[in-house]
């Protein structure tokens, strides 16, 4: 039996808000990876499933991005639950997205939420420091640390 998009993305929304941060993976333009901690929030709405990270617009991000706009998002807990968006990225560097972004994470209700105001480097959603990066996925994985841990559930997985 294949997996739909619309079965995998409310345990895939569910898993990753719960263990909140995710090791998040790009390439530069030679291939080599670079990873880092980063805190995603999913969006699982009419069908569609996106992803938004509030995050500096580095240089090594923003070269990383112009020369393959994907981001490997892998999140894990120690009880092995673990979960993988592979995504299309795209910056939003207009002050309307960049407000909705900050709004969006103050809004949204702890563990994932939080008042962005406490990075000190972003002075607000206008600042030159703070930018949103959205997530578009192509291919999820979510494995309950069950499947390891004792063989029960199940790994689903889709690709687009």
């Amino acid at each position: 039996m294949s997996t739909t998009l619309a079965d995998i993305a409310p345990p895939f929304v569910a898993m990753a808000h719960r263990i909140v941060w995710c090791t998040a993976a790009t390439v530069d333009a030679q291939g080599r990876p670079r990873s880092r901690v980063l805190h995603p929030i999913w969006e699982w709405d009419d069908g569609a499933l996106t992803g938004w990270i509030a995050t500096a617009p580095t240089a090594t991000k923003r070269a990383h991005l112009e020369a393959s706009p994907h981001v490997s998002c892998n999140y894990w807990a120690e009880n092995q639950d673990t979960c993988v968006a592979e995504c299309h990225a795209e910056w939003g560097f207009d002050l309307a997205t960049r407000e909705e972004l900050w709004e969006r994470f103050k809004s949204a209700p702890a563990p994932v939420g939080y008042d962005p105001a406490i990075i000190a480097m972003w002075e607000g959603p206008g600042s030159p420091a703070f930018a949103a990066l959205k997530l578009t996925p192509w291919r999820l994985r979510v494995m309950p640390g069950a499947v390891m841990t004792t063989g029960e559930g199940e790994v689903l997985t889709w690709q687009a």
